[in-house]
C-alpha cells in the first residue's frame, strides 16, 4: 500500500433496524507524515463490540455518537512503524481506541504500551481486555457474588459472557450459560465448564428450561441480551437476587420498543437489586483484574474462542456478525502482520 495513502471504514448513515453493509463505506484517505513528538501506528488487530451499535445513533449516550462520514473507532492493537516522539520507540507493541482503520498517528497520549510475552496478542482485545475486564468487573463489583451462588449468563458464547462462566466457575459457582447454536452450546459445556448450558433456540420456553436448570433458584444474573432471558431469570430469581445489567443486545436493533419483560413488578415482591454499569466507570479496578486475570491465562485455567475475519474491508461484516451469531467467543478483524 502506498505509504501516502490509508484506508477507513466510515459511517455512511445511521443504520434504522439491522445494521446492513450499505451503512458503511471503504475510503482511501491522505496519510501525512508525522511531526515532532508523534508515532505511526500499523494496525494488526481491531475489535468489533455491541456497544458500538449504540454510537450509530444520533443521541445522547455514555460516549458520543458516530459522526456520518467520518472514521469509526474501537479497540485495536497496532505496531509503531515510525516515531519521532522519545517515550514510544519503533517497534512498539500498543493498544488504543482508533480501530477501522489500517493506520494512524498519536502523540502517545492515547496509546497502553503491551508487552505479551507469550500470550497471544490479540487477547489483549478479548480476554485481557475490555470484554474481559467488563466479566470481571460486573461480576465482582455489581454482582457481588459468591461461592455457592448459581449464575445464569445470558449470551454465553460470546467472550463477556463466556468469561464470566469460568470466573464464576473458579469462585465455586454453579453456572447456567444460554446461547442460540449448537456449537456455542457445546463448547460452553466443554471448554467453558458450565453445569448447564441452555440452547434458546430449541426449547418452547426459556422461562421453564431455565426453572428446571435452576431448581433451587437463582441468585446471579449477568445480563447481556435483555427482553425475554431478563424476564425468564426475574421469574426464576431468588429474593434478594442480584441481576448485572451489562448489555441488553436482543434490543439494540429494535425499531419498535420491546415488549418483555413483562414481569418486573417481581423485582419489588422479590426485593431484587438490578443495576445497570459502565466498565469505564472502574478503571480503579484495571490493576487488580490485569493481575488476576494474567495469572488465569498463564496457568490455564480461562479458556478463550476467537472468531477471525481478515482484512479491513470485512469489519462491517463482523461487526454486522455479532447480532446473528455469527461468533464464538470474540469477534476480531486481522488487518495486518508486523513491518
Amino acid at each position: 500500500m502506498n505509504m501516502t495513502q490509508n484506508r477507513e471504514i466510515h459511517l455512511k448513515r445511521y443504520p434504522v433496524g439491522m445494521p446492513t453493509a450499505e451503512d458503511f463505506e471503504l475510503v482511501t484517505v491522505p496519510l501525512r507524515q508525522i511531526c515532532e513528538g508523534e508515532v505511526l501506528i500499523k494496525n494488526q488487530w481491531m475489535s468489533v463490540d455491541p456497544y458500538m451499535r449504540g454510537g450509530m445513533r444520533n443521541v445522547r449516550s455514555y460516549v458520543p455518537p458516530y459522526q456520518i462520514g467520518y472514521c469509526l473507532g474501537g479497540g485495536a492493537i497496532g505496531q509503531v512503524t515510525e516515531s519521532r516522539n522519545p517515550g514510544v520507540e519503533t517497534g512498539s507493541l500498543v493498544r488504543h481506541s482508533c480501530g477501522w482503520r489500517d493506520h494512524f498517528i498519536s502523540n502517545g497520549s492515547d496509546l497502553e504500551l503491551l508487552d505479551p510475552g507469550k500470550i497471544p496478542l490479540q487477547a489483549y482485545l478479548g480476554i485481557l481486555g475490555m470484554p474481559g475486564m467488563t466479566a470481571y468487573v460486573g461480576l465482582f463489583r455489581i454482582g457481588e457474588v459468591k461461592k455457592g451462588d448459581t449464575v445464569f449468563v445470558s449470551a454465553a458464547g460470546g467472550v463477556v459472557g463466556s468469561t464470566v462462566c469460568q470466573i464464576a466457575k473458579l469462585h465455586g459457582c454453579r453456572v447456567v450459560g444460554s446461547a442460540g447454536r449448537t456449537n456455542k452450546v457445546e463448547w460452553l459445556r466443554s471448554g467453558a465448564g458450565v453445569d448447564t448450558a441452555l440452547n434458546y433456540s430449541e426449547v418452547d420456553s426459556l422461562q421453564e428450561a431455565l426453572a428446571s436448570a435452576c431448581p433451587d433458584g437463582l441468585d446471579v444474573y449477568f445480563d447481556c441480551v435483555g427482553g425475554h432471558h431478563l424476564e425468564a431469570a426475574i421469574a426464576t430469581m431468588n429474593d434478594f437476587g442480584r441481576i448485572i445489567a451489562c448489555g441488553m443486545i436482543s434490543t439494540y436493533n429494535d425499531v419498535k420498543p420491546s415488549t418483555a419483560p413483562s414481569n418486573l413488578m417481581l423485582i419489588v415482591r422479590k426485593r431484587i437489586r438490578m443495576q445497570g454499569f459502565i466498565v469505564s466507570d472502574s478503571r480503579d479496578m484495571k490493576s487488580e483484574f490485569n493481575d488476576r486475570m494474567t495469572q488465569w491465562v498463564r496457568a490455564g485455567r480461562i479458556r478463550w474462542e476467537e472468531t477471525v475475519l481478515n482484512g479491513l474491508e470485512n469489519a462491517p461484516k463482523a461487526f454486522m456478525g455479532l447480532f446473528t451469531g455469527e461468533n464464538i467467543g470474540k469477534m476480531l478483524v486481522k488487518l495486518g502482520d508486523p513491518e
